[in-house]
């Protein structure tokens, strides 16, 4: 191996020569507490920057076992100390020439506590940092002197206030391992209670805005506090005794006037997903894994999904049990995700009535007595929402403000008055007695899904000579080969990274799992088991260190929404 001086004698010969003699100092160094390995070097200031990584073993990061076991606590030191280290690249991260010159950039995590490739953390406790840089140029000629700077004395400073023992708060570390450890161990519990989901008291659920998931200023505020008949009590390791709100298995309806915060509370449902940081205001709110959001999203592609127990008798005799279209609409759309989620074992649905398509949520009486069911394609989700439950045993979570007719199927209603909850159930099965709907059940029996094979041909991330090319345009938008694949309906996409990592993901599973055998669930499960045991470095041998952690539910949503997609009905032999 090479030593940090090696790397500055280089550096300082090639300054002044053209960019493309920064390509001899690949490899890897020696800085004596840790060592720097450069990857991939750029060749060009304005191409895709330099990727490196430094590697601080074991003996020299010395973590205290008690970080490393069981494995969530090692997955939230590695997000501690991913947050710490962005913190530090920040300020070193400025222009020191042409294009990308001097970038220096890691994976700069958000509200969540998540496993990424950007920083990770071995069962013996040794530390892998990745991070990009942009190595500096004048035109296309070397800087070498600012590139000795850079890479030989604020990037290795700023790893060493993070990384080495001596300069780690190791309170505020263990910390936030204790917050992460008490989150998940809540929402193991949430199952066995039977609920979806638990909203601690206290809990600040508001954003800041559409575009900035931190909590809004606790002064502007209203504290979350349970009402009675939801009110229970939930045990974590450390915390204790968490006392909040418990959301049943079921139906549950969110009901309120507007602005009082039915949605913002469906919101934080959705993230219970994940464990969030310290200050979030979310911290102890969690939610089962299996939960998925489902909204309407006209002008998707479908490939073959089954709608049939939602859309059925369409006037052009379209197959609803193998629907393909490339232009949804917003009931055909929300059939699909409901059956794309169902497809891949969601437990739950959760569901707002503001971003759904109202005909497919519910048909009134009069609009029944109107037009005839026989003319009527669509079975609306109230008619099969109860169903969903008694016989999948998937519960809803709905968000409703001007249907009062869902009171007949709802097993929990919760009233949001000035953004505090109100136990509502015995008053709307009152009114719902009272005061009887007209409307009659639409929709016979529930049948099983229709399965379905995905051929590897048809997802194509070709373009041009590229094998593979797979570009974000935003962060919820990819240019998939040559065909643009919009993620931004998924709302429980909660960083870049994910998407990235889904889309590479899929890459992977060409071939491998989408092998044109295997049903989407066998094909997904396969591979998301893989990355469980593998880690999310299986799926991209560049070792590239822009991934998060993703659930299936969203990897197989986003294969679901490639306009390239084909599938087929499985063919099963007597041996398989």
């Amino acid at each position: 191996m090479k030593t940090a001086e090696r790397l500055r004698g280089v550096l300082e010969t090639i300054d002044r020569r053209s960019y493309g003699a920064y390509k001899q100092i690949a490899g890897s160094y020696d800085f004596a507490d840790f060592t720097l390995h450069i990857d991939y070097v750029q060749g060009d200031p304005f191409a895709s920057p330099s990727r490196l990584r430094a590697l601080f073993a074991a003996r020299v990061a010395q973590l205290p076992e008690e970080l490393l076991f069981p494995e969530i606590r090692r997955t939230a030191t590695a997000d501690f100390l991913n947050r710490q280290l962005a913190r530090e690249l920040g300020p070193i991260s400025r222009p020191r020439g042409s294009g990308k010159s001097g970038m220096v950039r890691i994976l700069k995590p958000g509200q969540q506590i998540l496993e990424r490739t950007s920083l990770q953390i071995d069962l013996q406790g040794q530390i892998v940092v990745r991070f990009t840089a942009g190595l500096p140029a004048s035109g296309r000629r070397v800087l070498g002197g600012q590139a000795i700077e850079m890479l030989l004395k604020a990037v290795p400073s700023a790893l060493r206030r993070v990384l080495a023992p001596a300069t780690r708060d190791l309170e505020r570390l263990r910390r936030h391992v204790r917050l992460a450890e008490d989150s998940a161990a809540l929402r193991r519990q949430l199952s066995d209670r039977g609920l979806v989901a638990f909203i601690p008291d206290g809990a600040i659920l508001p954003r800041r805005s559409g575009v900035d998931d931190r909590p809004l200023a606790a002064s502007e505020a209203v504290r979350f506090q349970a009402p009675e008949g939801l009110r229970l009590t939930l045990n974590a390791p450390n915390r204790g005794a968490v006392v909040g709100m418990g959301i049943p298995q079921g139906v549950t309806l969110i009901v309120g006037g507007g602005y009082h915060g039915k949605s913002t509370l469906l919101r934080a449902i959705e993230k219970g997903i994940y464990d969030h940081i310290e200050g979030d205001g979310r911290e102890f709110a969690v939610t089962v894994p299996g939960a998925v959001k489902i909204r309407a999203e006209d002008g998707r592609s479908i490939a073959s999904v089954d709608i049939s127990n939602f859309i059925t008798d369409l006037p052009r005799a379209e197959d609803t049990a193998h629907f393909t279209t490339a232009n949804a609409s917003g009931s055909t759309s929300q059939a699909a995700a409901i059956a794309e989620a169902l497809e891949v074992g969601a437990t739950s649905l959760l569901i707002d009535e503001d971003t759904s398509a109202t005909n497919f949520m519910i048909r009134d009486a009069r609009m029944q007595a109107l037009v005839d069911e026989a003319d009527e394609p669509i079975t609306p989700y109230i008619d099969r929402a109860r169903q969903l439950h008694a016989e999948l045993r998937v519960s809803t979570v709905l968000v409703v403000g001007g249907a009062g007719d869902y009171f007949d199927v709802a097993d929990t209603v919760i009233g949001m008055r000035r953004y505090l909850p109100a136990d509502l159930t015995a008053g709307a099965k009152e009114i719902a007695a009272r005061q009887r709907s007209e409307r009659a059940h639409e929709g016979g029996p529930w049948s099983p899904l229709q399965q379905r094979v995905p051929d590897p041909a048809s997802i194509d991330p070709q373009k041009g000579r590229k094998s593979v090319s797979i570009k974000l345009q935003t962060p919820t938008r990819v240019l998939f080969g040559t065909h643009e694949l919009e993620l931004s309906a998924l709302e429980q996409i909660v960083e870049e990274a994910q998407v990235r990592a889904i889309t590479q993901a899929m890459v992977h599973a060409t071939g491998r799992w989408l092998d044109g055998r295997r049903t989407v669930r066998e094909a997904l499960v396969g591979l998301v088991e893989e990355i469980r045991r593998e880690g999310l470095d299986s799926i991209d041998s560049r070792q590239a260190g822009d991934y998060a952690q993703f659930r299936i539910y969203e990897l197989a949503a986003a294969l679901g929404r490639l306009r390239t997609l084909r599938v087929q009905a499985p063919e099963r032999s007597e041996s398989r």
